[in-house]
């Protein structure tokens, strides 16, 4: 499949627009490309961003056009034509400091942003198009510049003006040596049919041959304005709904099936009334919620969050919808305590989300680990799921690295405390966020519920969040769900 979408990459810069353009004096193409935060509604996003180029962006001296659209991994972009480098960098200094876009800037991941901008001389004719498919990358050192042009005009009359559905290229370069190429096309059909055909074509694996494979950055995406069934998705409910505690907002309390809510925390009664009731005998200001995480896998969403709940507390939620209704709940909560031994917080880190087409894998990553080491006990396979370079710790009593886990494990041999996992009740992920609840002892042998939360890059576990808590006596349940 990446030989597929990398084939697709090649095409789309290499091909030539059927109704060739007239040349026109030199522009500038700013490209950014980024990912929402995971607390952030796409369905809100979306909507402010038509805002933004109605707005602001359209109102910039030198704007000659905009385009927003996002990929099948959640990766955003946003093109804007201008008329000189001056003019946009005009207007990106102005937009930092605009309050008017204040709420559109804060939920983008800044992490993940990338701008750049490149001189062009073609002028936008595709204004039919509805997917679109932007490259960036570099040619490998040493390729003539004059033949790696010949070539580029070649693909488009041998190969990609003869597609169905192709109708324009735009390509352009900037003084670091960065090139980049827009396809247009008029569906993402269209551009998908075509890409065995292209890796078979002998100009295309010359063009191939001459770029930097490491420098390549591609994003094949829908216009925003193509999209018609964005809704809001159930993340987007449960963040609103912890968001309520802030606002009093009353509507995401719609979002609660109000004939079927099973309560898994033990001091809260079952059903919405015990909703209810709990909220009732909120302090004076009522709670508070600061979501600093949220994911979604297929029915269920969790989410990490700082609460003041009867004192700042550090927490996972876990909601299960059916028929975009919630109708079931898990949390573990824990005191916010100090940072930790190599000074990193409960709430700190990594926010962004990535990987999106590796969450299966990186779920059986995590259930491995859990099984194998802490339920085994197979210490000797913690460098198979754990990277032994990095290893971020944020459990309050544990320090960075392998080293940190090992020392925490002796200081509990030596000082006679236990932390046992005995059962692994469910995993949960999204891309490279994986969430496990177990079940175990802890301390003096308390009956304990875990809730880790892992990052993951290239197959291995390199960031770690937990909430450790222990489960109350029956005697003081309020419901009988129980805690898993």
């Amino acid at each position: 499949m990446k030989m597929k979408i990398l084939g697709l990459c090649f095409f789309s810069i290499a091909a030539a627009s059927c109704n060739s353009a007239p040349q026109q004096e030199n522009h500038v193409l700013e490209v950014t490309s980024f990912n929402i935060k995971t607390t952030a509604s796409e369905l809100e996003f979306n909507k402010l961003d038509t805002e933004i180029e109605e707005s602001f962006t359209s109102k910039q001296p030198g704007y000659i056009r905009r385009q927003s659209g996002v990929d099948d991994q959640g990766r955003y972009v946003v093109l804007v034509y201008w008329k000189s480098l001056a003019d946009a960098k005009a207007s990106m200094d102005k937009f930092m400091a605009d309050a008017s876009v204040a709420t559109y800037a804060n939920m983008i991941e800044g992490s993940t942003m990338k701008m750049s901008r490149f001189t062009i001389n073609d002028e936008f004719t595709a204004s039919i198009s509805t997917f679109t498919e932007v490259m960036t990358f570099k040619t490998k050192e040493g390729t003539n510049t004059e033949v790696f042009n010949k070539v580029n005009d070649r693909v488009g009359p041998e190969f990609s003006e003869k597609q169905t559905g192709f109708l324009q290229r735009i390509t352009g370069k900037n003084d670091a040596g960065e090139q980049v190429a827009l396809a247009y096309w008029d569906t993402k059909a269209h551009s998908d049919a075509v890409i065995n055909d292209f890796m078979n074509a002998a100009v295309a694996k010359k063009f191939m041959g001459m770029m930097d494979q490491s420098s390549i950055d591609m994003v094949r995406y829908q216009s925003l304005t193509s999209l018609k069934n964005v809704t809001l998705s159930n993340k987007d409910k449960v963040v609103a709904l912890l968001n309520s505690f802030n606002t009093g907002d009353q509507t995401p309390v719609s979002y609660i099936n109000p004939n079927k809510y099973i309560q898994h925390n033990l001091g809260v009664a079952d059903g919405l009334q015990g909703f209810g009731e709990l909220m009732q005998h909120a302090p004076e200001g009522g709670f508070k919620a600061n979501v600093v995480r949220a994911f979604q896998d297929g029915d269920y969403v969790f989410a990490q969050t700082e609460y003041d709940f009867f004192g700042p507390k550090a927490a996972f939620d876990i909601f299960r919808f059916e028929n975009g209704l919630i109708v079931e709940h898990w949390d573990n909560l824990l005191e916010v305590q100090k940072p930790n031994p190599s000074g990193h917080t409960q709430f700190d880190g990594t926010t962004a989300l990535s990987d999106l087409d590796k969450t299966e894998d990186n779920k059986a990553v995590v259930r491995a680990f859990i099984e194998d080491v802490l339920l085994g006990h197979q210490m000797d396979k913690v460098a198979s799921y754990i990277n032994p370079q990095e290893y971020v710790q944020h459990n309050p009593a544990v320090a960075d690295g392998l080293e940190g886990f090992g020392a925490a494990m002796k200081y509990f041999a030596e000082n006679g405390l236990v932390m046992e996992y005995d059962n692994l009740h469910m995993v949960l992920g999204q891309g490279n966020f994986v969430l496990s609840v177990s079940e175990g002892k802890f301390g003096k042998g308390d009956h304990t519920a875990y809730y880790d939360l892992f990052r993951l890059e290239d197959g291995l576990i390199v960031e770690h969040w937990d909430v450790i808590s222990t489960i109350p006596a029956k005697s003081d349940w309020k419901n009988t769900n129980g805690k898993f």
